[in-house]
């Protein structure tokens, strides 16, 4: 994506004396020579095992028809997904110009370069660090025509479970939120990491699974604010069900699945 760096999303423009609130602080961390020497040498890396592995994969979606309504009235997706899908969620929705939130530690560091070269923008934050100054970058990129993305238990976990910024964004733009899981066939599964990670097998088959959109009207309440992140917890829940379990299912379950996912 060719998209102009504005100025906000450089923590450079931040003079290092200002004291800065920790949910705006988008400067990067101090790294040593070392991990600085790694970052490009992991991204190419990265980069170059999902150009090989992307292109193989197969993939069928349910429920687009929700995605696809959002757009023909114009609106923009504040799209969610657990942090577990990440590779095959960056190979499906590259260069279409979604602007994702990166955090800046070293991880997000050499992040930010394998997605930026798969055609995404990015908006510097976390949960932890620098969260409230992405969501004011991400509103600004729904205003100016981009979709929007969430790994919704990252950067850290816990697991499974969604921080509450996207309901923060819907109702500050009016953009609906747009939950889905991505669900293989055949995968490598990283057992140790907090999110057990996903990277797909050469020629695997994926589905991804999408939900009905949740929208937040901008006089929501407290207490409406919660039910909607609730609601936007259980379809996040709902939909990794139906992907994680559909390999598993007979020829006639999944098409009883089909249908009732493409009719709603």
């Amino acid at each position: 994506m060719n998209e102009p760096s504005a100025p906000d999303l450089d923590p450079r423009n931040t003079p290092a004396a200002e004291p800065v609130n920790i949910h705006y602080d988008t400067r990067l961390p101090k790294l040593s020579r070392w991990r600085r020497m790694q970052i490009p040498v992991i991204a190419w890396a990265v980069y170059f095992i999902i150009r090989v592995i992307g292109p193989t994969m197969r993939f069928e979606v349910l429920g687009w028809q929700h995605a696809q309504r959002a757009y023909d009235r114009g609106e923009h997706l504040i799209g969610t997904f657990w942090h577990r899908s990440i590779f095959s969620a960056i190979w499906w929705w590259r260069n279409r110009g979604t602007v994702v939130m990166n955090t800046t530690n070293f991880d997000g560091q050499w992040t930010r370069k394998v997605i930026e070269r798969l055609g995404f923008g990015t908006a510097q934050g976390s949960s932890s660090r620098g969260g409230l100054k992405g969501l004011v970058v991400m509103a600004r990129r729904l205003e100016e025509g981009h979709d929007v993305a969430f790994t919704i238990d990252g950067p850290r976990g816990p697991r499974y479970i969604a921080k509450p910024g996207p309901v923060m964004l819907a109702r500050k733009t009016g953009q609906p939120i747009f939950m889905f899981h991505i669900g293989l066939e055949r995968a490598f599964t990283l057992e140790k990491s907090w999110d057990l990670f996903q990277i797909p097998h050469l020629f695997s088959r994926a589905v991804m699974v999408i939900a009905p959109l949740i929208y937040v009207a901008p006089d929501a309440s407290r207490d409406l604010m919660e039910q909607k992140h609730a609601e936007m917890q259980a379809s996040l829940e709902r939909v990794r069900d139906v992907a994680e379990s559909w390999f598993s299912l007979s020829e006639a379950e999944r098409a009883r699945i089909r249908e009732e996912w493409n009719a709603s």
